[in-house]
């Protein structure tokens, strides 16, 4: 589940009849007892940029509806919304959408958030994307983006889970690289799969920020970190994020603040 601070300082939900569509569920993907994707019908109005998040809502059963931020996992063009979880025990929207069934209502929030997205960087010609768990959501939506291909000499797309089990998208990650749209480009993708708690042939199996530390990821991608040419995004839990801030600090990379550029945008997601 995404959380943006900023997000639950807006007051109460909005009524679902004046900033929401009611949005219909067309497919349940169920990845492990524990992660799961709502794919949902798309109003023709609601428009984001790949890395955005929407606010959805899913009756309470008590009268209300219950909010929570997402990131768009399908790309901006697509007809279709999707939305990568992880079910909370006793979470009250995690639970309630592990229930769901095809034909059920979710309500969708007409106005995206978040700045997760390439167009708030400055130069660059490497993009890294890195996440850890449901983290990857975001990153699925950009790689999809034909103008990201074209834009940048490389697309690095590390990505850290515990079980290889928990490594949802990897087929459809492959899936983009072969797309006809992007066939001038697919040779700019490098994608390092990370499981912590097995080891997998062919799979880095250590911490993404130790991997980081010690430089282990770029010579396993076979291309550097460099503040010239690197931008990054980064997507995870909250410790994650701290210590990922911390070995990029150390090794003079700025967060990207928006009046002043830098090379690096965080966004809490668990």
């Amino acid at each position: 589940m995404l959380t943006s601070a900023s997000t639950f300082r807006r007051g109460p939900p909005p009524a679902p009849t004046d900033k929401a569509t009611a949005e219909h569920i067309l497919d349940i993907r169920r990845w492990t007892d524990k992660l799961i994707s709502v794919r949902t019908t798309r109003s023709l109005s609601f428009r984001f940029q790949p890395g955005q998040f929407a606010r959805i809502g899913i009756a309470s059963g008590s009268g209300g509806t219950i909010w929570r931020p997402y990131s768009m996992v399908s790309a901006n063009y697509d007809e279709h919304l999707e939305f990568f979880s992880i079910i909370v025990p006793n979470g009250a929207f995690s639970t309630k959408l592990a229930e769901a069934s095809v034909g059920d209502t979710l309500y969708v929030e007409k106005q995206p958030y978040g700045y997760l997205t390439t167009s708030r960087f400055v130069g660059g010609q490497d993009l890294w994307m890195l996440a850890t768990g449901t983290g990857i959501a975001p990153f699925l939506s950009i790689l999809r983006d034909p103008e990201v291909w074209a834009q940048y000499d490389n697309l690095v797309l590390a990505y850290s889970v515990r079980h290889i089990s928990e490594l949802a998208y990897r087929n459809e990650i492959a899936a983009i690289a072969q797309d006809e749209a992007f066939a001038e480009h697919r040779h700019k993708l490098r994608f390092a799969p990370i499981v912590t708690r097995e080891a997998v042939p062919g799979m880095l199996n250590r911490r993404l920020t130790d991997l980081l530390h010690d430089g282990e990821l770029e010579r396993s991608i076979g291309l550097p970190i460099d503040t010239e040419r690197a931008r990054m995004l980064i997507c995870g839990n909250p410790q994650m994020l701290d210590d990922v801030r911390q070995v990029l600090s150390a090794r003079g990379f700025r967060p990207d603040l928006g009046r002043a550029p830098g090379h690096f945008a965080c966004e809490n997601y668990w």
